[in-house]
């Protein structure tokens, strides 16, 4: 185990991409700004394993408050995933966990990791090991309706992407991904949760394949550097507008350099996402989001239909 917050993928990710980081703004506790910036949102994003060790990526939602920190250290949540939700099993005390929140309104991310400590009927508890920040980059903003939709508990599981799944992820301009450092026995074996964000179009589809740009971030690659070291991971896309849940499993692979990079505007690095399986929610989150205002960062960045113009002109 290394003695700072990065774990061996980590660094070797890092050290892969020419840059170092100290992290010195991963903690092993909340600050009080994280701890009511939790409290105060209407949804939070999670990563877990399953009984096989596959990361699994989920969302809760609660009245704002339904997220409350006890103690610099503990996180509790008042809410679990529909029992159609793969996760909702696997939220179980022992398990690691990644959480992230962000408020898309004024674009501020924090991110909380530990281990749950328990679980009831009505929510679970978390260990808090690592709490750190993230920059705005590539999160669009978002105002919530005033009203609540009404939600279905149904739930449709994918052997493979069909067009709808296609459609809603090429329309994309956001999605989350859950990646794990190692098995989950093994000390360093936690789980996060990451956002990624672009323009719709930036995720390119190619059957079952996904490829999605790495572009420029905070230099702490926690998601390569889980990859590196297990290669399983789970996406989750949300229709914004109409509540829908997508959630994949697959297998990633890092591409680190090649002509490809250079095709696409921002690109860094790219990773490709074979899909395995997946779950459609229809109408799964009573939460809607007005049209979203890009950030500047985002506007910067290319797509791949701009990418095969270019290489075709």
């Amino acid at each position: 185990m290394s003695d700072g917050p990065f774990h061996a993928g980590e660094l070797e990710a890092q050290a892969r991409a020419g840059v170092a980081s100290r992290g010195g703004g991963i903690r092993a506790l909340m600050p009080d700004q994280h701890r009511s910036f939790f409290a105060q949102l209407p949804w939070l994003f999670a990563a877990v394993t399953d009984a096989e060790g596959w990361p699994l990526a989920t969302v809760l939602t609660g009245e704002k408050g339904f997220v409350v920190s006890p103690t610099p250290t503990t996180l509790s949540v008042h809410a679990l995933p529909s029992p159609h939700d793969p996760a909702a099993q696997a939220i179980r005390a022992g398990r690691p966990v990644g959480l992230l929140g962000i408020e898309f309104e004024t674009r501020r991310r924090n991110r909380a990791n530990g281990r749950i400590i328990g679980r009831n009927d009505g929510g679970f508890a978390v260990a808090v090991t690592q709490s750190f920040g993230n920059c705005a980059k590539y999160i669009q903003i978002r105002t919530p309706e005033p009203e609540l939709a009404a939600v279905t508990s149904s739930v449709e599981p994918l052997r493979a992407l069909d067009e709808e799944a296609r459609e809603l992820i090429a329309g994309a301009d956001t999605l989350f991904i859950a990646s794990a450092a190692a098995a989950v026995d093994d000390p360093e074996g936690g789980i996060d949760m990451s956002h990624r964000g672009g323009r719709p179009g930036f995720v390119r589809v190619d059957g079952d394949v996904l490829t999605v740009p790495d572009f420029v971030g905070n230099n702490y690659f926690n998601t390569l550097g889980n990859l590196l070291r297990e290669p399983r991971a789970a996406l989750l896309f949300v229709d914004f507008a109409g509540g829908t849940m997508l959630q994949l499993q697959g297998i990633a692979e890092i591409v680190w350099d090649g002509p490809e990079l250079s095709r696409l505007e921002g690109a860094q690095r790219l990773w490709r996402f074979r899909v395995t399986r997946g779950w459609r929610h229809r109408h799964a989150l009573a939460l809607r989001w007005s049209a979203p205002d890009y950030a500047p960062t985002t506007l910067e960045t290319g797509l791949w239909d701009e990418a095969r113009l270019r290489a075709a002109g």
